[in-house]
């Protein structure tokens, strides 16, 4: 680092508190906010590198890093910030207080470390890899020196997003003059020694090998030299833990040799299999086939790289004796999944039925704001919804987690011996594993957002697993349940909705109804519900989904406060706001005493509080939510991340709400260059901010200038989106609002007429939103002197209106900004 302290003019680096092979770490000051925080300073390139290759590891330095900044997990370091001083990358996260594994090894004199220890951790890293690996996010080089057990007890997984830049630089697997720089050979999995493909199961072997060595005391494989510890990985057996120290469970035993089978598809489904596994303390199933690799070392062949590597550094110096197993020919285990039987699969001891659960949690709210502008200045989803003309009040982060996306689930059978319920042969495994395939290709497809066809896949997938493995199997499940997810991103929500009752149904009965697999189905149906604008029944979705995960998890559990929060948000939507902003400030409380008052979470719920303010009209609290949200993304996210934005997009609603028209204008006209620099001028997020900016130009009596804006937005939306689309809809009003206030009320009654027809087409007559259009139809009516027309047009609106027709004339005045 030489004499340079201060990074960027606000981190003060003052003590080294680390090195490896991919830098420094250091105690810092956060000098702008006044708190203590962790810098790692990156390794700097070398001479031999290109000026083209550090432009696209910075690219890449900087994706990984906000990948770490979006995990959202207590069991997962922070990141607060990245960036480049002189050259040079960091990472500034949060200061752990506490000591990582291979420190606690150290300390407790190379010996193991007490059993309980030894379970607690393994629970709480498989906890947070199961979050970590829902979000499609792989680690790669999870060893003892990448968990810390801070004093509180608490167990953090570092260094995400770090190993694969390592592999850009050529840190990762390659001799140094010190050993192994990164992928340390003690905890590699066979498929990163064969440099085949690597996913979450990856993380699984290399997590079983931490786990036998802090409950041992050696790794798995603790040879003389880095090409017998290779061997070892990739062929070996590794001998139970219980020869080591016999007081360790069995059924931990169990779950740790699981963890260590030599194939990706032998270990478990996932990370959430092993801590269900934990928290049950029951046996492992039994072995079922054959180990698929010869036992003892014979002239394999490994990867060049690999020639003359040392063993590089492991978490403890003291080597026990090792002596390999003798052959055993039932080595390895299936993790076979089985049908209920006489009583729920969970309850049955020796099942395995975890599949990756989805989370489906937090999701984009779509539903009408119940403000009285509806949609004139709220910003929409990304998602095209021909049946909810109004648009998303909560903009892009109403989303936590916008659906991350996980590696297709294995499928459990071992080969043609295994039976499924109801027939009378299992498929053969290249079967199966080309509808493995197949599922990837949809997932895959759906990343590139290209969602129509990935359903196609999904559902196709879904068919042929259900004629191969039964109805209720998880893979099947698992299709329909991306079938139901692609369909939601295409705007068929009755036919998601659909899908996902399945789903949830089938895992009802395979899992049990409170496992969290049905539970996120179910809760992806609450979700459907609220967009279809059937808000009581999301609700009570909802609170029984609550009720079951507080019961089964605790009220303070990552996917209890989830549901909490959507709670909150579908509160608003039945018109109970006092209700939405309790339930919002208790789970931004939790959430910020759990995960840290900036955790991405934590602001999401925050953003919700600010928004429910809103609904309760205390616009001058929410404006300064608002703006601390939006200071906050920027700091962890960046200044032009879609979430900061949306929460910038959010204050500029508020000053204009306040009556700050000059303020918001100058924010939206910003927001608008930020737009159309990261998004580009047509797409929707930059057209919302030119719509907010026109309707402020309104509030200052600029309706010539206004009226150009919303004919402008108008065009583009109609070409980009669709004549009936929701936004295309609200821009359309617009129009008329503008053409009302400059006296033109003949142009006025046919934009109001056209949106009036459109969601009476799409919506129904007696809609909402239906009905407020035709309000504003009444009362253009009424300026131009047409007033026998708008009295009959008001009375069969009352009509439709129903009981609270007596007070439907405020709210389309309320909707309705006209002279």
């Amino acid at each position: 680092m030489g004499d340079t302290r201060l990074l960027q003019g606000r981190y003060r680096l003052e003590e080294l508190i680390g090195r490896g092979g991919m830098g420094e770490v250091w105690r810092a000051t956060d000098e702008a906010l006044g708190r203590r925080v962790a810098v790692k300073c990156l390794k700097p390139l070398g001479p031999q590198q290109d000026r083209n290759f550090g432009t696209v590891l910075r690219e890449r330095f900087r994706r990984e890093a906000r990948v770490a900044a979006a995990l959202q997990h207590r069991g997962v370091t922070v990141v607060h910030d990245f960036g480049e001083s002189d050259g040079l990358l960091f990472l500034v996260m949060e200061l752990l207080e506490g000591r990582n594994l291979s420190q606690l090894l150290e300390d407790n004199q190379q010996h193991p470390l007490p059993v309980h220890d030894v379970v607690d951790i393994a629970e709480q890293v498989a906890d947070a890899l199961a979050h970590t690996h829902r979000q499609g996010v792989v680690h790669r080089d999870l060893k003892p020196a990448n968990i810390m057990r801070l004093d509180d007890g608490t167990v953090k997984i570092c260094d995400f997003g770090i190993a694969r830049l390592g592999a850009d630089i050529g840190f990762t697997a390659r001799l140094t003059g010190t050993g192994i720089a990164m992928g340390t050979p003690h905890y590699m999995s066979p498929e990163q020694i064969s440099g085949g493909h690597v996913d979450h199961r990856s993380d699984l072997y290399s997590l079983g090998c931490v786990l036998y060595e802090i409950a041992t005391g050696v790794p798995p494989f603790d040879l003389d030299d880095a090409w017998a510890i290779l061997v070892g990985h990739r062929d070996t057996p590794p001998e139970p833990l219980r020869n080591h120290r016999a007081e360790l469970p069995e059924f931990f035993e169990r779950a740790v040799l699981d963890l260590l089978a030599k194939t990706p598809d032998g270990r478990p489904t996932d990370a959430t299999d092993l801590r269900r596994r934990i928290i049950a303390a029951r046996p492992a199933p039994a072995a079922v086939f054959p180990a698929p690799f010869p036992l003892a070392p014979r002239a394999p062949h490994l990867p060049s790289w690999t020639r003359g590597m040392t063993t590089g550094h492991k978490a403890v110096g003291t080597l026990l004796p090792y002596t390999a197993p003798p052959p055993d020919p039932a080595a390895g285990l299936t993790g076979a999944w089985t049908p209920p039987a006489h009583q729920p699969a969970t309850d049955r001891p020796g099942t395995d039925l975890a599949v990756p659960a989805p989370p489906g949690d937090d999701r984009r709210r779509t539903d009408p704001p119940a403000t009285d502008r509806p949609s004139a200045d709220r910003p929409r989803t990304d998602l095209p919804r021909p049946d909810r003309p109004r648009t998303d009040p909560a903009g892009p982060d109403r989303l936590v987690t916008d659906r991350p996306r996980t590696d297709c689930p294995r499928t459990d059978l071992a080969g043609p011996d295994r039976t499924v319920p109801g027939r009378v042969h299992a498929p053969v495994p290249r079967v199966v594993a080309h509808l493995d395939g197949r599922h990837s290709a949809g997932l895959s497809l759906g990343r590139l957002g290209r969602w129509d066809e990935a359903g196609k896949v999904h559902r196709s997938v879904a068919a042929e697993r259900e004629h191969a493995l039964g109805p209720d199997h998880p893979d099947t499940l698992t299709s329909r349940y991306e079938a139901g997810f692609a369909l939601t991103r295409t705007g068929r929500d009755t036919d998601a909705l659909r899908e996902f009752g399945r789903v949830a149904e089938g895992r009802a009965r395979a899992l049990g109804p409170d496992h969290p697999d049905t539970l996120a189905a179910r809760q992806e149906m609450a979700f459907v519900l609220g967009r279809l604008g059937r808000h009581a029944e999301a609700h009570r979705v909802y609170t029984s989904v609550l009720d079951a995960r507080t019961r089964t998890l605790g009220a303070d559990h990552p996917d209890t406060l989830r549901c909490r929060h959507n709670l909150a948000c579908t509160l608003g939507r039945l018109g109970r706001p006092e209700e939405a902003y309790r339930t919002a400030c208790d789970v931004a409380a939790a959430r910020a005493r759990l995960l840290g008052p900036e955790h991405p979470d934590t602001l999401v719920t925050r953003y919700e509080v600010a928004y429910t303010l809103g609904q309760l009209d205390r616009w001058t609290e929410a404006l300064r939510t608002y703006r601390e949200v939006a200071s906050a993304r920027a700091r962890a996210l960046g200044p032009d991340h879609p979430d900061t934005l949306a929460a910038r997009h959010e204050a500029g609603i508020a000053l204009g709400r306040l009556g700050r028209g000059d303020e918001a204008l100058e924010l939206y006209r910003d927001l608008v260059a930020t737009r159309t620099r990261v998004h580009g001028p047509d797409h929707p997020e930059t057209l919302r901010a030119r719509h907010g900016l026109g309707v402020n130009l309104g509030r200052l009596g600029r309706w010539q200038d206004a009226l150009v804006e919303a004919r402008d937005v108008c065009a583009i939306r109609e070409r980009v989106l669709g004549p009936d689309h929701p936004d295309t809809l609200v821009s359309c009003r617009e129009v008329a609002v503008a053409l009302g206030w400059l006296g033109l009320w003949a142009e006025a009654l046919a934009a109001y007429e056209r949106v009036a027809e459109a969601r009476d087409r799409v919506l129904g007559a007696t809609h909402p939103d239906a009905l407020a259009s035709r309000g504003d139809e009444a009362h253009c009516l009424q300026q131009l002197g047409r007033r026998t027309e708008a009295v009959e047009l008001y009375r069969r609106v009352a009509e439709l209106r129903g009981r609270d027709g007596g007070h439907w004339k405020a709210g389309a005045d309320a909707c309705y900004e006209g002279p």
